[in-house]
């Protein structure tokens, strides 16, 4: 176990990637608060997710739901890994609350790829609870999504 700024002992988390396997997309995104890649194979990514004080929702410290779909979602496109794959819909629950201080685990896995069009299903664990589970519908688009010309085709 290593120490953290506070002084707490956690746990480190050694990253796993396969040689094949670089992450193509999201590059930027900011880790703290969408998560950290520990494995990342082709249709698969496993990202976890420590959760902090500025995720606090309330005076329990239940955290704001909006971090975990940060998380899953950040999950869902490594698994895809392509450097335009944009979210265009997804379905999801929020199966059990999760605590300041609790660790996520989130696998996703693609299992479904027609064209353009990529299916991924992320699951949420906190220890062996399920506290999330998603069907993340993206799509893998031709250049970046904010250098597409959409209005091209309208009169």
């Amino acid at each position: 176990m290593a120490k953290n700024q506070s002084g707490r002992e956690e746990e480190s988390f050694p990253v796993v990637i396969n040689q094949q396997s670089s992450l193509n997309t999201h590059e930027r995104i900011n880790r703290v608060y969408s998560g950290e890649i520990v494995k990342l194979e082709v249709g698969y990514a496993k990202v976890l997710l420590e959760t902090n004080e500025a995720m606090r929702a309330d005076e329990v410290g239940l955290v704001h739901g909006g971090f975990i779909f940060s998380a899953a979602d950040f999950a869902a496109m490594a698994s895809v890994n392509e450097p335009n794959v944009v979210l265009a819909s997804c379905n999801c629950l929020f199966l059990a609350p999760v605590r300041v201080g609790d660790i996520v685990t989130f696998e996703a896995t693609e299992h479904q790829t027609e064209g353009r069009k990529r299916n991924v299903t992320v699951k949420g664990y906190v220890h062996e609870i399920k506290v999330f589970e998603g069907e993340f519908k993206t799509v893998v688009t031709e250049r970046h999504v904010l250098r597409l010309d959409l209005m091209k085709n309208v009169e």
